[in-house]
């Protein structure tokens, strides 16, 4: 149910992020998804791939900051209105949204959606109830 999601303190300089990735790749790393917030001198790179432990302990050992967050995964209809649903759900319940990010469904008429909330299960249970499906952790991971 839940996501673990890598958060990486990244220097903003040309290359950096190939030699983040680069990383990943001679570990046999696979990004599922990926966000970059930035500011002038660094910024956030935020990743879900299929192996987080893996992924974490590879990018330590080459000297970057790195932390696993838990984040949820949800399915949304890909259609007009149906992301705004969502939200309505979870802001009708208190639950706050700190940031989130998209990403390609290889399902039909989904996308999925990567969510970081205050309260992780009772927005999952929000949104269940409400008819938004959450991904486990084994589907993204495996995608």
């Amino acid at each position: 149910m839940f996501i673990k999601q890598l958060s990486i303190f990244v220097e903003n300089k040309p290359g950096r992020l190939a030699e983040i990735t680069e990383t990943l790749a001679a570990a046999q790393i696979d990004i599922r998804a990926i966000s970059v917030a930035d500011t002038t001198d660094f910024g956030i790179l935020r990743l879900i791939v299929n192996k987080p432990d893996a992924a974490c302990e590879a990018l330590k050992a080459a000297g970057l900051t790195v932390t696993l967050t838990s984040v949820i995964a949800v399915g949304i209809d890909d259609v007009p209105g149906a992301f705004s649903v969502a939200l309505r759900l979870l802001a009708d319940a208190d639950i706050g949204v700190e940031y989130m990010y998209a990403f390609i469904s290889r399902d039909e008429g989904k996308a999925f959606v990567i969510l970081r909330v205050d309260d992780e299960k009772s927005a999952v249970e929000v949104l269940e109830k409400g008819g938004i499906v959450s991904i486990p952790s084994e589907k993204i991971y495996n995608m």
